[in-house]
């Protein structure tokens, strides 16, 4: 059965177009169409007179356009383990993985998104170039140059976007990548609503992009600095676009709630609610130091019962060796204002493994658990936990992993501990999280290993005997400490503020755990 789509913006119905391009998404349907990313980017290309533009997910069983008409591929790269689907939908459309094995009758295939703009080395041999970093104008820049020379060889083709900022052409590229900072001077928002996306006819608007408090480990940090704001004008008038078709809206950023003026826009909601509009709102995260009772006011009259919390660490010095200087009394402050606005509960998102992290950091963690438990009977908690990941351009990108027995170990212990005081806690895999790890910190001998995996099945077993096949020492990867000297397989993209700074953010912080 199709499904009805609401398009916010007028799509071209008759092109005068000679030039196809696929956009895929490495995931189901559902998840696609709840992707801003992915979804603003196809809004901008199908707004291209000159260009057809279709959509395929993993699950899409029919195209309007053949695989044998495209000229353009594209990947959205978000996860690790998006290589799995990635080869999945070649071969389901009988393409070569390996970029070198594809002729001139298949088309350029291309990937963007925050694991490739990281680190594209593991997967440099598969895709004919990479986007990195933000791709809302380069993107247009790109599709223009394939369009404009598609009677051209790849090669000649491939050379042109080489000379593009923020294109990576393995194999052409020479030197350093600079990863493209777009300036925000207008919102991102859903341009198409639709029941069957993940969060049904949701309208999600992006408020800030990159965080300030540059947490040692977080990649969406790093990866997104400077923090930029949208304009409050514009936040409004798009939000104003949203409620017209639907009344479920998110606010989308890593640091929300350190945007100039958002206690205004919870307001404006506010008083839309107050005078009868109906609206149901969600947030992505709060910071818990800058809650503040009109923000939780607004979430609870716009049908929040619950809100996901980042502590990240159970204990003051360990938050401070990570870069979240949260207090105690400042989470305790967090849990008061939203019992005041009668919220439910909190989820407090944690992570085990951390660089310097001891049993007596889990018991503190425990210690405030317990805490909120006995001062607030009613108001519920639970934890989700995942493992720490050493992720490429961030201060922490030089730290292996515990090794997956003392993880199981901590995740274990600290869901028994929690479960004693009566809270539920969730903690990711170790054995997956390891791997994600070894995906994280590869480099360019990774293509064999990685088709061998998906050959496999892609389970568990799969990555673990691929490795040995290859000879790929994974805990390399994963479990060793580098050091500073250590050249990177991802030092040539260039990611401001750059390695120096890195290094000493990592010194800097390190110096918590003394």
């Amino acid at each position: 059965m199709q499904s009805k789509e609401t398009f916010l913006y007028n799509p071209l119905i008759q092109k005068e177009a000679s030039y196809n391009m696929w956009l895929a998404f490495p995931g189901c349907e559902a998840f696609a169409l709840s992707s801003l990313g992915y979804l603003w980017m196809f809004k901008t290309i199908d707004e291209c007179d000159d260009i057809n533009i279709e959509r395929i997910y993993s699950d899409t069983e029919h195209t309007k356009i053949n695989i044998s008409d495209i000229n353009l591929l594209g990947f959205s790269f978000s996860f690790d383990t998006d290589f799995l689907e990635i080869f999945t939908m070649l071969e389901k459309y009988n393409i070569p993985f390996k970029a070198a094995e594809r002729d001139n009758s298949l088309p350029l295939i291309f990937a963007g998104g925050p694991v490739v703009s990281a680190n594209p080395e593991p997967y440099s041999e598969i895709f004919d170039f990479f986007v990195i970093g933000d791709g809302e104008d380069v993107n247009l820049e790109l599709v223009s140059i394939c369009k404009e020379n598609k009677n051209k060889s790849k090669k000649e083709v491939l050379e042109m976007l080489a000379e593009i900022d923020g294109i990576y052409v393995p194999g052409i590229t020479r030197g350093n990548v600079k990863k493209i900072t777009k300036r925000l001077e207008s919102s991102i928002y859903t341009p198409i609503l639709s029941s069957k996306a993940f969060f049904p006819n949701t309208f999600i608007i992006e408020v800030a992009r990159g965080c300030a408090n540059r947490c040692g480990f977080c990649l969406a940090s790093y990866l997104n600095l400077p923090l930029r704001f949208m304009p409050y004008e514009d936040i409004i008038k798009d939000i104003e676009i949203g409620l017209s078709h639907t009344d479920k809206i998110a606010l989308l950023g890593a640091q929300l709630s350190a945007h100039p003026e958002f206690d205004k826009i919870c307001e404006y909601i506010y008083e839309k609610i107050q005078n009868g509009k109906k609206i149901e709102m969600s947030v992505s995260s709060l910071r818990v130091d800058s809650i503040t009772p009109k923000i939780l006011k607004t979430l609870t009259a716009a049908g929040q019962k619950n809100i996901t919390l980042a502590i990240e660490a159970g204990s003051e010095k360990l938050r401070k060796v990570i870069n979240k200087n949260l207090t105690e009394a400042q989470i305790m402050n967090a849990v008061e204002i939203a019992v005041n606005a009668g919220l439910k509960g909190f989820k407090f998102y944690g992570m085990l493994g951390l660089p310097a992290e001891t049993y007596e950091d889990l018991d503190e963690m425990i210690t405030l658990a317990k805490k909120i438990k006995q001062q607030y009977k009613g108001f519920d908690i639970s934890f989700g936990f995942s493992t720490f990941v050493p992720k490429p351009n961030t201060p922490f990108q030089w730290f292996g992993r515990d090794n997956t027995k003392i993880l199981e170990e901590k995740s274990n212990y600290i869901k028994r501990e929690l479960h004693k005081i009566g809270v539920s806690a969730s903690v990711s895999s170790a054995k997956w999280d390891y791997w994600q790890a070894v995906l994280s910190r590869g480099d360019k001998t990774f293509t064999d290993f990685l088709i061998e995996v998906y050959r496999k099945g892609g389970k568990l077993g799969a990555f673990k005997s691929a490795a040995k096949q290859f000879h790929i020492n994974s805990d390399s990867y994963a479990l060793e400490n580098y050091s500073f000297e250590k050249e990177l397989p991802w030092d040539f993209i260039d990611i401001k503020p750059g390695k120096e700074f890195l290094i000493q953010e990592n010194k800097r912080l390190m110096a918590y755990s003394n």
